[in-house]
């Protein structure tokens, strides 16, 4: 009996004359992600992907799970493939989910018929083969509305596949297909958030991470890579870019108001990040933001930080409350390390009591009266740290 992984796309089949370039995205990513793990088939046809093993030894849970987390995939099922003959289709049934129906009561058979040549419509096949099934388990019965198990029987043009309920899976557009950014990775719940929403709508991601030793640790830039590994579990490989952050961020809490302190490491930090990101290629930065969160976050403050310079800003959080962000955090698995009790240079020096509504004169002042920050900020983009993430595969971008 032969197994396949059937994953279904979602919003890209409404791309119309371009979709052929989102499934050539698609089909690379699941190539890298898939890479270490053996040989498998890759073909698309009729809105789905069909992953075929080619040894018997390939982890076949694993590789399931890591297509579960690539973006442009909406649902996808384990399935057994036979001919497309009812014979083969009852039999391959039964040995592929008789012991799941031994464990249940209820039941019930869908049928979708994509090769309209099959001699059986769909009614039919789905009333022949639920009666084959209660031959073999007489103690089941068929529950159309609420049924433990459904079994799914799919007629396709290269034969018949038979699974049980199709899960979810990470949806959006494949990474890639909607440009290139970098994304500013705090340490916090916040930034590996917004990343997995940036990337779930087609953005491939670098990060970067601004570094303030000694006031932060070792231990917290590790936390970082290992938040930015987490990421890449949905995004792909990419390249972690640590600043060494000390020099400017002494420079403004010695030289510039303290009410003022928290927009204008903003404002430094989004340069520096603009350095960076016009030497990879990259589009726009990607921050972890909500509206009113912080004194930084408000939208005077906001206007004043995106002022700094001209590539455009992303905020994904924005609309979202503190409860939503950490739900998400949650669900795609970096709270607990986000969480870790290691400072970012996000939150030393914050004064206790900044302004919430600074205007962009009065900051351009406090720039003007610190003639060494450009430099300052150009040695740090200068020797930043390139820490590769890679999860298998060639680089996907």
């Amino acid at each position: 009996m032969k197994e396949i992984i059937l994953a279904y796309q979602g919003e890209m089949t409404l791309k119309g004359l371009n979709r052929g370039t989102f499934e050539a995205k698609l089909n690379k990513a699941i190539r890298h992600r898939l890479a270490d793990l053996g040989e498998f088939k890759i073909r698309q046809a009729q809105s789905t992907v069909f992953i075929q093993p080619l040894s018997d030894d390939i982890d076949m849970d694993e590789a399931f799970r890591r297509i579960s987390k690539i973006f442009g995939i909406v649902k996808l099922s384990r399935a057994a493939v036979c001919d497309k003959d009812f014979d083969s289709i009852c039999a391959t049934a039964e040995a592929y989910l008789g012991q799941t129906l031994r464990g249940i009561k209820t039941f019930k058979v869908e049928a979708k018929r994509s090769d309209k040549t099959y001699p059986m419509k769909s009614p039919e096949l789905c009333r022949e083969l639920g009666a084959y099934l209660l031959s073999k388990h007489p103690y089941l019965r068929v529950d159309v509305h609420n049924p433990q198990l459904e079994i799914m029987v799919e007629i396709r043009d290269f034969g018949a596949y038979i699974h049980g309920p199709k899960v979810p899976g990470a949806g959006g557009l494949p990474v890639g297909t909607s440009g290139r950014a970098l994304n500013l990775l705090s340490g916090g719940i916040d930034s590996p958030v917004a990343a997995w929403c940036m990337a779930r709508r087609g953005l491939a991601l670098h990060h970067i991470h601004f570094a303030s030793p000694p006031y932060t640790s070792l231990r917290a830039k590790l936390k970082v890579v290992s938040l930015a590994r987490l990421i890449s579990e949905y995004t792909g490989n990419c390249v972690l870019f640590v600043v060494p952050y000390t020099k400017p961020q002494e420079y403004i809490r010695d030289n510039a108001p303290d009410v003022l302190f928290t927009v204008l490491m903003r404002r430094s930090m989004l340069r520096i990040a603009k350095r960076v990101a016009e030497t990879t290629g990259m589009e726009a930065l990607v921050t972890g933001e909500s509206l009113a969160q912080v004194a930084s976050q408000t939208l005077p403050a906001l206007a004043c930080t995106d002022a700094a310079q001209s590539l455009p800003v992303l905020r994904p959080c924005i609309g979202m409350d503190k409860t939503e962000i950490i739900a998400r955090s949650r669900e795609i698995g970096t709270f607990e390390t986000s969480i870790e009790p290691y400072e970012d240079c996000c939150t030393i020096f914050t004064p206790p009591h900044p302004k919430t509504r600074p205007s962009l004169e009065e900051i351009e002042a406090a720039e003007a009266a610190m003639p060494g920050l450009e430099e300052l900020e150009a040695e740090a983009a200068a020797n930043v740290e390139k820490i590769p993430i890679h999860i298998g595969g060639e680089p996907e971008f």
